[in-house]
């Protein structure tokens, strides 16, 4: 059988921890076969973000048409997007390619630096109501106007709950015109977290590229997650990466 080909459209992470790097690591340890469209590059590492710079709309239309027109995609994810304008070059396409979407409203970095303005938060509607799945997390939730906002663009998503306190994580599915269907595991108690919300929302669009229900892609995404948090290699002094070369689950 040939590999779900599946469409990262995110930023690099020079440290390799998040974002496109990230990406193509749960992609391929999946079992699925990754390809990108870059949308900005940064320079950071595990304590900070010193320097991101976009790419212009046009460069990342272009990675996308690129992909889309030889290879084929089987699914998409997004993750950062640098500027409106990007949003709205890849809204543009989306709207014709069929595939499930799975939309990470990437808008702060793990070290707490914002990578996303307020132009750009507001592109996001269009890509939430072209979205499969829209995977925020606690902090990106309340941006978007939390779970009754949520209901009534009537869109699909994931409310992740690493970012809350306590001893249990719970990640909670909504779905218009259905009851939430909850995830809950003990919490995996660890700085090396480092790219969680990049990891599962690739793992969720390769088990979608390659046929599976949302719940199932869900519950297999946040499996992969926890073992690459297992996994750990336990590199540098802040916000390490996770251990995906650990975790095979083609």
């Amino acid at each position: 059988m040939k590999p779900p080909r599946i469409l990262s459209i995110a930023g690099s992470d020079s440290s390799g921890g998040a974002g496109i790097q990230a990406d193509i690591k749960t992609i391929t340890m999946l079992g699925g076969y990754a390809m990108t469209a870059i949308t900005a590059i940064t320079a950071q590492n595990t304590r900070e973000v010193t320097m991101v710079e976009a790419l212009s709309p046009a460069m990342v239309g272009a990675q996308i048409d690129a992909c889309v027109s030889d290879i084929g995609v089987d699914a998409v994810k997004i993750g950062m997007l640098g500027s409106a304008a990007i949003a709205g070059a890849v809204a543009d396409r989306l709207e014709s390619l069929g595939v499930p979407v799975v939309f990470d409203p990437v808008m702060i970095s793990t070290s707490g630096t914002m990578l996303a303005d307020d132009a750009t938060i507001a592109a996001f509607e269009r890509l939430m109501q072209l979205a499969t799945l829209t995977t925020p997390n606690i902090a990106e939730l309340e941006a978007l106007g939390g779970d009754g906002a949520m209901r009534a663009r009537d869109v699909a998503y994931l409310a992740k709950g690493g970012d809350a306190q306590g001893d249990v994580v719970q990640d909670r599915l909504v779905l218009p015109g259905h009851a939430p269907v909850a995830w809950s595991a003990p919490r995996i108690v660890t700085r090396h977290n480092h790219g969680t919300g990049c990891t599962l929302s690739s793992a969720i669009a390769t088990g979608l590229g390659a046929g599976l229900a949302l719940e199932d892609a869900i519950a297999r995404g946040r499996e992969f997650v926890r073992a690459a948090l297992k996994a750990a290699p336990g590199f540098g002094a802040g916000h390490g990466p996770m251990g995906h070369q650990a975790v095979r689950q083609a």
